[in-house]
């Protein structure tokens, strides 16, 4: 099984979902999966049931952007990872509920490398220690194949999440790696937390990982 890891960097978010969807658009259902690591510029994202509102008018020196994601409001800026994951879903047999679970699990078993105890929720997906949330987690499938993906706070300026209730939880607090004592650089948590996918996703399958930098032409 072949799967390209693409090393995008920091980028616009509108930007990056563009090209996510010609990617997808241009797939064909032979094509191989990818995963993309992304930091994005500060921005506000509204997922598919989110208001406008969501976000107080103190934040909107902030940009706010439409998404065509699921989930709610939620915040990316630089010292965050997102991995984006463009599989295809009917060859891979996936569920997004299944898909959900997986994503978790590849960041609750990076945490349990480092001891930290963390878990996941049916209700409101993403992973949480100690009830604050360190990843999130919004998808969207289109014609067959995946989008969007994961989020994990890496060590980053958390005061952003403040003006927010993240991803629709009201009073929810946020947390990251670097104050769990996680001292990693974003391309490391990815490539840790891409490991643990590619065993859930792939179940056993012998992988070959092309690395790629930035977008594809």
């Amino acid at each position: 099984m072949k799967v390209v890891s693409r090393i995008v960097g920091l980028v616009d978010y509108e930007f990056c979902l563009e090209k996510m969807k010609e990617r997808v658009q241009s797939l064909d259902p032979a094509g191989v999966d990818e995963f993309w690591t992304v930091e994005h510029t500060s921005v506000y994202t509204l997922g598919k049931r989110s208001k406008t509102s969501s976000v107080p008018l103190l934040s909107h020196s902030i940009p706010i952007v439409r998404s065509d994601r699921g989930g709610q409001v939620t915040y990316h800026g630089k010292g965050q990872l997102v991995l984006y994951t463009i599989l295809n879903f009917r060859r891979l047999e996936l569920g997004p509920k299944e898909f959900v679970i997986m994503l978790e699990k590849a960041v609750i078993d990076y945490l349990e490398s480092f001891g930290i105890p963390s878990y996941g929720r049916r209700d409101f997906p993403g992973v949480y220690v100690e009830n604050k949330k360190v990843a999130s987690i919004g998808l969207r499938i289109s014609n067959g194949f995946s989008y969007h993906g994961l989020s994990v706070n890496v060590d980053m300026d958390l005061e952003p999440f403040e003006a927010i209730d993240p991803c629709g939880i009201e009073g929810m607090e946020v947390t990251q790696l670097s104050s769990l004592g996680i001292k990693s650089k974003i391309e490391t948590v990815s490539c840790k937390v891409r490991e643990n996918l590619y065993a859930n996703i792939y179940r056993g399958q012998k992988m070959t990982e092309i690395e790629a930098i930035g977008f594809c032409e």
